[in-house]
């Protein structure tokens, strides 16, 4: 009997042994109780930061932190990380949509400040506007931009004057020229009327351009990427625009002279 009662004893001192081992080893217990209410805390954490945000809770608490982590960092960024995305995956698109958005609001600007009370806005001429700048303008600043880049890669400050230069003596009389010769066109005058339009408002409008482009060129050169050139330079020229919409919409010399 003292036999079986040592056995006894020895059985369940190696038993306490072994519990005390497994508890070092794992201080929760091999059963992994406490190990599963912390991954509960955590579920039930994220599940209630998913309800007060109104978004779908995912199937596990890992996918719930990086979810909540990625929808912290869209909320972030918002309309201007959007954008950006939309610059890098369809730049041509999305910097002439861009430019048509800045041509209308400036064409509605140049004729608030010109109409009487009593007229009316001409939408026409809007129109005119903004499909020169989706067609014609946007594209053309996106490819010009690349290709200053990817000739003078630099931004120090001599490489950024030789930019400001080719802008002033090759892009910029182009692109006036363009402008009043569609827009002239647009209207259904003939070669002799854009010929008279050009001879009497190109040369001012370039000393106004001479006046005003050089330093936000030099900012848009200088300090900010290419991607982001065109969409820096479109806002410069939304206060240009105005100018020159009034310019292009001017009476023909003609009519004047009559």
């Amino acid at each position: 009997m003292s036999g079986a009662l040592f056995r006894n004893v020895a059985a369940d001192a190696a038993r306490l042994i072994r519990r005390n081992a497994a508890a070092a080893i794992d201080p929760f217990g091999k059963t992994g109780i406490a190990t599963s209410d912390v991954r509960r805390l955590q579920s039930r954490s994220c599940f209630r930061r998913a309800k007060e945000t109104g978004v779908s809770p995912p199937s596990s608490s890992g996918f719930c932190s990086s979810s909540s982590s990625s929808s912290s960092s869209f909320a972030s960024v918002g309309f201007v990380g959007w954008y950006l995305g939309m610059v890098k995956s369809r730049p041509v698109f999305t910097k002439s949509v861009t430019s048509s958005l800045i041509y209308i609001a400036a064409d509605l600007s140049s004729q608030t400040i010109a109409k009487t009370s009593s007229e009316s806005y001409d939408l026409v001429r809007t129109a005119r506007m903004a499909g020169y700048g989706l067609f014609v303008l946007g594209p053309t600043l996106h490819y010009w931009f690349n290709f200053m880049s990817r000739h003078f890669p630099k931004q120090d400050l001599i490489t950024t004057f030789k930019k400001m230069a080719l802008g002033q003596t090759i892009y910029g009389p182009t692109m006036m020229v363009v402008f009043f010769s569609l827009n002239a066109f647009l209207q259904g005058e003939g070669g002799s009327d854009i010929l008279a339009r050009l001879k009497r408002d190109f040369l001012p409008a370039m000393l106004n351009c001479v006046m005003y482009w050089p330093v936000c060129d030099f900012i848009t050169f200088k300090f900010f990427p290419v991607h982001l050139q065109p969409l820096i330079s479109n806002s410069f020229s939304y206060l240009w625009t105005i100018y020159m919409t009034y310019m292009g919409n001017r009476e023909k010399p003609d009519a004047i002279s009559s």
